[in-house]
Order: structure tokens, then sequence, then C-alpha cells
């Protein structure tokens, strides 16, 4: 296995370097590994985010572009988290589906060794439990593993589900911000993407008396969410944006809000899962010029890592908090993403700017005031 760190002059060149600690490329010829490890911050802590596989059209030059723009994304993600841990990701070149094995994620293993703690990896787009527990093998730099059979109580397995309650109570924020009220109930969510934290987002929202019109590209993930939450109704794909209704909640892939769908959108509240919403930060202030109500993506979504975060710091007997490191007090925990919204939808507002900027603004304040954590 080769590794090579990429140098700043090197990096300089890609509009989305903001001078990284590390971005470690890694190859392994016995397996078929291509990967980038990239480190953005760690002036909180050890820099934590997914591993995510994806077979990048554009190469290695793609894949750097996504290591760079996710790692610093995690800094931010983390800081308004409320979690004292930096910002990392890594990125596999390959297609999740036909060119992963359990060897190639053993040596991806060994790559997020070789950082020496620096980055604690998880699961991401493309990669599973199964690989968390294939890496594991190989480092102890690894979350989001198998929980014990039938406990509940434990702190691992699958973040998705505790994501999914993260921007429902992210969600509610919002509607208390434009309505005035907590309830969801007889509101309108346009739900674009129903993977494991978007139909998870949706069975909230149904509970609790929201109506709801759904896409996704898999015609049996959306019969069963009409067989399961009656009265949800189906649109294509390219009909979700312009679907009026009360809320759009972008759970699916990144760049959805762009300059083709912001005039599309006849709803007063953006608030989703996925990651990277805005196609550019200009569509921050697009969404503010048309009075929609912008939850940034980084902070609503923060329940996964959140999750990942606890079970790392029980796994390796360190507790940054004040209380025990529970399930139950790790779900209070997510429940404050509700807490931080009210707070950047509250700057936004005093200050004049879209929200996007305001979390950006409140991130900066955490991790630029500390130094980097050995």
């Amino acid at each position: 296995m080769a590794y090579d760190d990429l140098s700043p002059e090197f990096l300089s060149a890609f509009p989305d370097y903001d001078g990284h600690e590390t971005v470690r490329k890694i190859v392994d010829a016995d397996t078929g590994l291509t990967a980038f490890i990239g480190v953005h911050n760690r002036a909180l802590g050890p820099a934590l985010g997914g591993c995510r596989m994806y077979p990048y059209a554009g190469g290695e030059a793609d894949a750097i572009r996504d290591v760079l723009r996710l790692s610093r994304g995690m800094t931010y993600k983390n800081a308004l988290a409320g979690l004292p841990l930096g910002g990392g990701k890594s990125v596999i070149l390959g297609d999740p589906f036909t060119q992963k094995t359990p060897a190639l994620m053993r040596a991806m293993g060994r790559a997020v060794q070789s950082l020496e703690g620096h980055y604690i990896t998880a699961e991401d787009s493309g990669t599973s439990e199964a690989d968390m527990q294939e890496m594991g093998s190989e480092t102890s730099y690894v979350v989001g593993l198998h929980l014990p059979q039938g406990d509940t109580s434990a702190l691992g397995g699958n973040p998705s589900p505790v994501t999914a309650y993260g921007v429902y109570m992210g969600i509610k924020a919002a509607v208390r911000r434009k309505h005035n009220t907590d309830s969801v109930a007889g509101l309108h969510v346009v739900v674009q993407g129903l993977g494991s934290v978007g139909y998870a987002l949706c069975e909230y929202l149904h509970r609790d008396g929201a109506s709801l019109t759904v896409t996704d590209t898999r015609p049996s993930i959306l019969d069963r969410a009409v067989a399961e939450m009656p009265g949800t109704k189906v649109v294509t794909p390219d009909q979700i944006f312009a679907v009026e209704g009360d809320i759009f909640a972008p759970c699916a892939l990144g760049a959805q809000i762009n300059d083709e769908t912001v005039p599309q959108l006849r709803v007063g509240i953006v608030a989703g899962a996925a990651n990277n919403q805005l196609a550019t930060k200009q569509h921050d202030d697009m969404l503010a010029d048309r009075g929609i109500l912008y939850v940034p993506d980084y902070v609503i979504n923060a329940g996964g890592v959140i999750a990942v975060a606890y079970e790392y710091f029980a796994r390796t007997g360190r507790n940054p908090f004040t209380a025990p490191l529970t399930r139950d007090v790790m779900m209070d925990h997510v429940t404050g993403i509700g807490r931080t919204i009210d707070k950047i939808l509250a700057l936004a507002e005093t200050q004049g700017l879209p929200p996007g900027r305001a979390a950006d603004r409140m991130a900066e304040s955490i991790f630029m005031a500390e130094k980097i954590r050995a």
C-alpha cells in the first residue's frame, strides 16, 4: 500500500482547498483501492467524518474536490453539533455495488490507521455497517459498528434513524420560526428521496399529522410508503420541486437547490437531510430573497455524527461531557439540534444574513478560537 500526502501547492488549484491539514492519497494494488482521506481542522479534537464510496466520473480530480468540500463541512457540522471533534472525510473511488470487496474495505481500514487517530471514520454514502466491521478489523478509529444482538439501549449501529430524528426536530424549529407553532399537524411536507433517513423522517411527520408528497427513483419504496403511510402522494423526481406545500425536505443527492430549482419552489421552508443542498452559496441568498426559510443542512442533519461520536467516546473510555454516555443522553443531545437552529435563525434575522451564512459564522466562532489539539 502506498501513501502520498498531497502538497498545499497542488491542492491550492482546487477552489475548495481551505488550508486542510492533510489530504492523503492511498493506493493498494492488491485490492484495487484508490482513496483519499481529508483532515480539514482538528482545533476541537480528532477529525470525524464518514467514508464515501462513489464512481466519480471525473476520476481522482472529482474525488479530491469531494473530500476537500466534505471534510471542511464536517468541521462546521461538528462544531455546531457541540462535539469536541474536528472535521474529516474519506472517499473511495469505485462503484459500491460492483467493486466493493471485504479485502478492499480492510485495506481502507489500514489507510485510516495510518493517520494514527487524527481521523475517525464512519459509514456514509456507498458504505455500510458491514463495511465498518471490516475496516474495524484493521483500525480502532472507526465507528458505526454493529449493536449487540437485541440491545436497543447501547451506543452504536446504523446512525440513519438518529439523523432522521434530528432532521425532524430541526423541521419543528423552522415551523416554530415560520408559523409560531411546534406542530407539523396539517402541514404539507414535500420529501425528495426515501432512503433510510428520508423514509424514517416521513414516519415521524406522518405520525404527527403532516401530509406527505414524496418521490424516489425506486418504485418499490414508493409503494411501501403509500401502503404504510396512508394519504401519501407520489410524484416523479422532476415534478417534486414544483409541488405546492409548506416544507420541501431534500433527502437525496446534494446541489438540488440551484438556479433551475429555486424558481420552481412553492414552499415556505427548505429543511431536509441531504448534504450540500445548495449548489452554491448564492442560493442561500436566493432562497432568502424569495422569502423561503432555509435550514442549513449541516446543522439539521447532525444527528448521525452525534450518534457515532457518543459511540466513539464510550468505546475509548473518554467522556468529554458532564452527563453519562448513554443512549438517552445522546438522544437528548440530538434534540438540541432544534435549539441550535433557533439560535441560527435568530442571528440571521438580527444581522440581516441568510441562514447558511449565519450558521457559518457561529461555527467559525467556535473552532477558530481553538488551537490544534494533538
